[in-house]
């Protein structure tokens, strides 16, 4: 199946909208450019409703939210449902205040989303629309692991059924549940978590491989899901290689995005199905 999402993701490179949050929008241009997709960045109420109509995809980020960005990602969401487009969103801080919790439950409410992509805390906060997060990492006892996998799952798989959508509950392990169908991946690296963006980087490339495989939204996911993670995985090696730090690890990820194909994919990926 990856095979085939890879060959559309080529043969139709999807133009992503994102209407995401400052302190990434440039890493997330920059990601949708490497997995093979254009992207858009467009958040003013006046033209979203344009810019979606020339989309193949939609990214919704509320990192840095705003009560303007808010009707924007609305109307955008609105029109993306009405097209048929893949939505994906990216509840960054779910929890973490009054304003995100309503925020989000308004887009909830008012948009049909494709995929949403999270932590375990955002998901958690998400599904009892009250506070569950310190910010934008994972509390500790949120953290999927090994021990509390089995609950993870069922726990995701039950948020993506109440929400009619694809789940991508991400972290150390990654679980991706349309709410039957589970991918477990166990791909990526802790640098990852050190460097600013790679979440907002996951949710652009998830909107792309989607924008290219908009009947396959659960697969597509989970591919996105394992290629970043391998491509952590192929950036720290270089990193420990050459003794460099941070900086060099966020080109060395984009630079493997980049050159992600099947067979590094086929090859590098970890997931268990169920």
């Amino acid at each position: 199946m990856f095979e085939k999402l890879m060959e559309n993701l080529k043969k139709n490179p999807p133009l992503v909208h994102n209407i995401t949050n400052y302190v990434t929008v440039n890493d997330c241009a920059n990601i949708v450019l490497a997995a093979g997709g254009s992207p858009l960045m467009a958040d003013d109420i006046e033209e979203v409703e344009d810019i979606v109509s020339i989309s193949s995809a939609l990214y919704i980020n509320v990192g840095t939210l705003n009560s303007r960005t808010v009707d924007s990602m609305v109307k955008a969401g609105k029109k993306a449902n009405e097209l048929g487009l893949p939505v994906v969103l990216d509840p960054v801080g779910m929890g973490a205040s009054r304003l995100r919790n309503e925020s989000v439950n308004r887009l909830i409410q008012e948009v049909q989303f494709s995929v949403i992509k999270g932590n375990m805390s955002e998901i958690k906060a998400l599904n009892t629309s009250c506070k569950n997060s310190g910010g934008v990492d994972a509390q500790e006892e949120d953290i999927i692991v090994d021990e509390n996998i089995e609950e993870s799952v069922e726990f995701a798989k039950k948020v993506a059924r109440k929400f009619d959508c694809v789940i991508a509950a991400t972290g150390a392990i990654d679980i991706v549940t349309d709410g039957k169908r589970v991918s477990i991946i166990r791909n990526g690296h802790p640098m990852m978590s050190r460097i600013t963006g790679t979440g907002c980087m996951s949710g652009s490339v998830i909107g792309t491989y989607c924008g290219s495989n908009k009947d396959n939204i659960y697969e597509a996911t989970a591919m996105a899901a394992a290629a970043m993670g391998i491509c952590g995985e192929i950036a720290y090696e270089k990193v420990e290689r050459m003794s460099e730090g941070t900086g060099s690890f966020r080109r060395y990820l984009i630079d493997a995005v980049s050159l992600m194909d099947y067979k590094t994919l086929k090859e590098g990926a970890s997931i268990e199905t169920r």
